[in-house]
Order: structure tokens, then sequence, then C-alpha cells
């Protein structure tokens, strides 16, 4: 019938619509998170900050494992980390023998514009205001 396949493209063309919106949306977003994260590492540099080697922890919480990366921890749980570079990383990742024995890879993530965005527990925080906290809090961070 031709009535239902005018609808079915209608309908292909809007989600296909929406998709392409949510996507230019997200690059917007993430191009002004990263430019947060940049500054913030540009920041935390020039104010003296101390890095130290960032560790990560399993999925499970139960292991903590080196990394090659240098920066800040941004959040008390120590889960969110800006390296010397102004990558942003979420510092969790699977149990590995491997990297208790040679230390664990952990790739650098989009930053988000809201931090915890989502999450389970329903608390979120611009990371603006998360980055903040942390150059006002410089070298007394837990």
């Amino acid at each position: 019938m031709a009535g239902d396949d005018d609808w079915r493209e209608q309908r292909r063309r809007a989600v296909h619509a929406h998709a392409e919106a949510d996507s230019r949306a997200r690059a917007v977003e993430q191009a002004a998170a990263a430019e947060l994260v940049t500054r913030f590492a540009a920041d935390a540099t020039a104010r003296g900050l101390r890095t130290e080697r960032l560790r990560v922890t399993s999925y499970d919480g139960r292991h903590r494992y080196r990394t090659g990366l240098t920066g800040w921890y941004v959040d008390r749980a120590r889960s969110r980390a800006v390296d010397t570079r102004g990558d942003f990383y979420l510092l969790t990742v699977p149990n590995s023998v491997r990297a208790l024995l040679f230390g664990a890879v952990c790739p650098p993530v989009p930053p988000p514009l809201v931090v915890g965005r989502g999450g389970r527990d329903g608390e979120s925080l611009p990371l603006a205001e998360l980055i903040d906290r942390r150059l006002a809090a410089g070298d007394d961070w837990p």
C-alpha cells in the first residue's frame, strides 16, 4: 500500500534527522567540555599544582593498577582525571592479571559537560564546577 510506504519513509527520515541532530549536539557538547579540560590542564600547570602518577581501579573496585599517565584527579573518588596533555580519563578498567604485572592501559575519553549525568545515584555536577573546585583545592586535594 502506497500510504504505508509513505508513512514508513517519513518515519525513517524523522528518525534519521533526529539521530543527526543528536550527533551534532553531542559533538558541540564534547568540544566545549574538551576546551574546559584543556584549560584546566594549562591552569593547573601554571599554578604549579602537583601532578601524580594516575592509577585505575578495576570495575569491581578490588584492584588498583598503575598506568603510564601523569596528571590530576578531578574527583574525590579518584575515578576521573586529566593528564598533563589535557586529556580526560575515566579511571576504571576490567580486572586483569596482566594489569597487575605490567600496569593498565586506559585510553582518554571525550569529557562530559555534566559529570554523572544519567548515573544511578542521580548526582551530577557540571564539569566546569568540578574542575573549578579542583583548582581551588590546590595541592590539598585528598
